[in-house]
């Protein structure tokens, strides 16, 4: 009789075989088996599923209904094998998914921010720049951040000042241009991390102190240092490291605005830029901000003046 464990392996294979990187899912599934096997349950229960689900005490309960969501598809996936598994309810820990509203950067927040990256202490001589190019990158290619920390050196085109970015958040490469002064912090960094490294061959281009691959938790222990001191917003969270994506959303649309470009015929430019696979998915960035709805005012305002 095969085990959990056992349907687990067999499970992630398959849903992996399928496409799907199942990196979060992979890890909570294998916390909830081990849970199971302390229970010294080889059957999946909605009760003891429920009860994994809700054992971190400090996170949002949205975090409890994705927990529990990951142990319903396996459990879809056991009741093949063995008719006595429980797939909880869907109405089980129910919540509305709202995307939290962006902290509103502006052209100053983002100089503090990077002018605080340089000045960050350091001995190696290379983290106050990892730091500083790579926020610098989130801010002018409006890359999510676990594209920009998994480039490697192939995926940086310096020459033909190209980032390519693969196998994204929908399973899709595709090309960045860069401008020309963001070739010039790339390669400065890059110079310098040639001589941090002192010939390691290190794959990824963002590299820590300790000359390997960056991590994303260490990367959002700084930026929430570096952000700690600006202004809290009303009805705004603490600054997000993905809120500088929505910055670069937000200041592109402002640009074709001020420069008379019809934007509902560039949404999709903006779009697949983003790595959107639908340009309603781009909607979101277009909340409302002062800047942009100024810049939408004065181009309607222009077009009434051409017609009158």
């Amino acid at each position: 009789m095969s085990t959990l464990r056992d349907r687990l392996n067999d499970y992630l294979a398959m849903r992996r075989a399928l496409g799907f990187k199942f990196y979060s899912e992979g890890t909570g599934l294998l916390g909830f088996v081990r849970f199971m096997e302390q229970q010294h349950a080889n059957t999946i229960r909605a009760d003891l599923a429920l009860a994994w689900a809700k054992l971190p005490t400090t996170v949002q309960p949205v975090r409890w209904a994705q927990r529990l969501s990951y142990v319903r598809g396996f459990a879809r996936y056991c009741r093949a094998f063995d008719e006595a598994t429980e797939i909880p309810h869907a109405q089980l820990l129910p919540f509305s998914r709202r995307s939290p509203a962006p902290y509103p950067f502006t052209g100053a927040h983002v100089e503090t921010l990077l002018q605080s990256a340089l000045q960050l202490p350091t001995k190696d001589g290379l983290t106050n720049y990892t730091y500083h190019c790579l926020f610098g990158l989130l801010v002018v290619a409006g890359l999510r951040i676990g594209e920009a920390l998994s480039l490697t050196l192939e995926d940086v085109d310096l020459n033909e000042e190209l980032l390519t970015i693969r196998s994204t958040k929908f399973g899709k490469s595709r090309l960045v241009p860069l401008h020309s002064t963001s070739v010039e912090v790339l390669a400065e960094y890059g110079h310098r991390r040639d001589q941090f490294l002192g010939g390691r061959a290190i794959g990824h281009w963002f590299v820590n102190a300790q000359g390997t691959r960056l991590k994303y938790d260490a990367v959002h222990d700084v930026f929430r240092r570096l952000t700690s001191a600006l202004p809290e917003q009303g009805g705004c969270r603490r600054p997000r490291l993905h809120d500088l994506r929505h910055y670069f959303a937000i200041t592109t649309l402002v640009r074709w605005y001020r420069e008379g470009q019809d934007v509902e015929r560039r949404l999709p430019v903006l779009s697949a830029f983003l790595g959107h696979v639908e340009v309603r998915d781009t909607y979101w960035y277009l909340s409302a901000r002062p800047e942009l709805l100024e810049a939408a005012k004065n181009c309607l305002e222009g077009r009434w003046e051409l017609f009158s």
